[in-house]
């Protein structure tokens, strides 16, 4: 894939978000860009880099969306905040889009948006020496209209029961996602699978009442009916330290069986 082809990327995200299959991802928390190299050889629809749950830099976050880039996997970034100068160089990299955690207020999504979106739909800064913009070797108009027809999907993670309004809150947003483990623990942990439940079944109606795509997370493929996941749009399974763990463990069990 040819730099600059970020777009399409985000185009052919969206719609595999939108044929009523899951889009399935994984979260990548270590720096190694075989990992990603690995995710896309194994069809993956997309990775999460996550800047929230890792010891991932900054400059190994640019590293990983830019291999992505390149093995034509499309990489969204995770980050605890909006930052906008740090969005606005993991967009300039390449990244397809900005997974936001702990959305609680529409103020939260307002500045996802505003950092996202170059004026007058936002206050994006402009810049077309970067890889997003080929360089510079795509047109100052052409750029902005790439990235009006195609712009950065963004993800908003609802992970407490206290929140505003739950359609508002998702609207401007391309998915509404459930984080099934943070929301347990601030219903009480151990949470009752039944309120949890209740809780997850109120996400996904906000997520259809506001015309967004559904997803969450799941330990594995078959946990996603156990987590009220099983019709999720975008769904994000475990992460690569986590299989890698798995498969340590298991192959350390055999040798010493």
């Amino acid at each position: 894939m040819s730099v600059g082809d970020v777009h399409l990327l985000r185009r052919r995200l969206r719609a595999v978000l939108a044929t009523g299959r899951p889009a399935v991802g994984t979260f990548v928390k270590l720096a190694s860009p075989d990992v990603v190299e690995l995710a896309a050889a194994a069809g993956f629809a997309f990775v999460v880099v996550d800047l929230e749950h890792s010891t991932l830099t900054e400059q190994n976050a640019v590293d990983l969306v830019r291999h992505a880039h390149a093995c034509g996997l499309p990489a969204l970034v995770r980050v605890p905040e909006v930052d906008a100068a740090v969005v606005n160089r993991l967009l300039e990299a390449g990244a397809v889009g900005i997974q936001l955690s702990m959305l609680t207020r529409v103020a939260q999504a307002e500045a996802l948006v505003a950092a996202t979106r170059f004026a007058p739909a936002g206050r994006r800064s402009v810049s077309l020496a970067n890889r997003a913009a080929r360089f510079g070797a795509l047109p100052l108009a052409a750029f902005l209209r790439a990235e009006e027809d195609d712009p950065p999907v963004l993800v908003g993670q609802i992970e407490t029961a206290v929140t505003d309004p739950l359609p508002d809150l998702v609207a401007a947003l391309d998915v509404c996602f459930v984080g099934s483990t943070d929301l347990a623990v601030d219903l009480g942990l151990p949470a009752d699978p039944e309120v949890l439940r209740a809780a997850v079944d109120r996400v996904r109606e906000a997520a259809r009442s506001a015309a967004v795509a559904f997803g969450g997370w799941v330990p594995a493929r078959g946990a996603a009916a156990d987590l009220g996941l099983s019709d999720a749009d975008y769904l994000v399974v475990g992460s690569d330290l986590q299989m890698l763990a798995a498969a340590l463990r298991a192959a350390a069990g055999e040798e010493n069986q």
